[in-house]
């Protein structure tokens, strides 16, 4: 999560295109917390609701709060310093900086008062010299130089990323740690479980109404996926499944006048 205290930059998408990536490119802004998106004449007009179904659910947030302005320098008025972003080598003389040496340098100026905004070119030929102009320096992102193009939500999302990266936690989650003396299971192993639990929940007819069965099963297949089970708690799952399954001699049964606890409430 980006850090509240600072005033957060303005992405300016300069002539966007397509209205899925404007939809992709404010997903990634709220990744990071940024919300504040300006349009400068997207081509295929404002609302659209190809962006709307793109952004998935929260991020629409950032489009409903989307300004469209017609030019740059209007999209820009209330900016104090401008990174514009570009992989193509220009005549204009600038500062050039990476993603991490620009958002720290905008982090540096967020905390002095001072507004920042990161500007992205169209889609198919990126920013032109006079919108560069309009920038106070270039950000290029270090990649292969035979293939430097970046998809317009990639390089939201790598500057959005690098605007918030001190204030993100070092570890996303607790490792889960194996108990000492205990071997972890192998990817194969949990594989096996996970089918034998499928196969068993299937039967079962666990997996119901058939609409929802394919999520249920992905739910369930994840479940064992992130657990961090040792061989022996592979062998306990195995143990307790074919248990519960078990149908010959030495079988348990049960009353059949007994009730089902939950079926009295």
């Amino acid at each position: 999560m980006a850090d509240d205290r600072l005033p957060q930059p303005a992405v300016i998408l300069v002539r966007p295109q397509m209205g899925e990536n404007i939809g992709a490119a404010a997903r990634a802004m709220l990744n990071f917390a940024l919300t504040d998106l300006r349009l400068v004449a997207p081509r295929d007009g404002w609302p659209n609701p190809r962006a709307v179904a793109m952004a998935s659910g929260a991020a629409g947030q950032v489009l409903d709060r989307a300004r469209v302005f017609p030019t740059l320098a209007e999209a820009m008025a209330d900016v104090d310093f401008a990174f514009a972003t570009t992989a193509r080598g220009r005549e204009l003389t600038k500062p050039v900086h990476t993603p991490a040496t620009a958002m720290a340098e905008a982090r540096g100026m967020s905390a002095a008062g001072r507004r920042v905004a990161l500007i992205f070119g169209p889609e198919r030929a990126g920013l032109e010299n006079d919108d560069v102009a309009r920038a106070n320096a270039i950000v290029t992102v270090p990649v292969n130089p035979d293939f430097p193009s970046l998809n317009l939500a990639q390089a939201v999302l790598l500057l959005g990323y690098e605007w918030g990266r001190e204030a993100l936690p070092a570890q996303p989650a607790p490792r889960l740690r194996v108990p000492h003396g205990e071997t972890p299971a192998t990817r194969l192993e949990i594989e096996r479980l996970a089918d034998h639990w499928e196969d068993g929940l299937t039967r079962a007819r666990f997996f119901f109404p058939a609409d929802k069965a394919p999520a249920m099963r992905l739910t369930v297949r994840n479940l064992w996926s992130r657990m961090g089970l040792t061989r022996g708690d592979v062998q306990i799952f195995h143990g307790m499944l074919r248990q519960l399954t078990w149908t010959g001699p030495g079988k348990p049964r049960q009353d059949a006048g007994a009730q089902d606890p939950a079926a009295q409430d």
